[in-house]
């Protein structure tokens, strides 16, 4: 790799880290796990499609559901699909 590729592959990183921290700050105390809830509500999915995806039993889903709402200060799933679109969040997998 000569240097000029190594700058611009240098600043190609920082403009992904600072991406990076932008979502996480975006996402307030939301856990990875939480969020990757939250996305697949946006998708439509119930808890018991959310668990099936996951890996996880209905249960789980229904507390990591009630953690969410909790964390953002909202009432309802419709509302945490209105939250991940005003806040610009990704909601399909990546």
């Amino acid at each position: 790799m000569s240097l000029d590729q190594a700058v611009e592959f240098t600043k190609q990183l920082q403009v992904h880290s600072k991406m990076a921290l932008q979502t996480r700050e975006k996402l307030g105390d939301l856990t990875p796990r939480e969020y990757e809830v939250a996305r697949l509500i946006v998708q439509g999915k119930t808890n018991r499609e959310i668990a099936e995806e996951l890996v996880l039993s209905k249960r789980t889903v229904e507390k990591h559901v009630a953690n969410i709402l909790s964390k953002l200060g909202l009432t309802s799933r419709s509302q945490i699909v209105r939250w991940m679109l005003e806040n610009n969040l990704p909601q399909d997998s990546e």
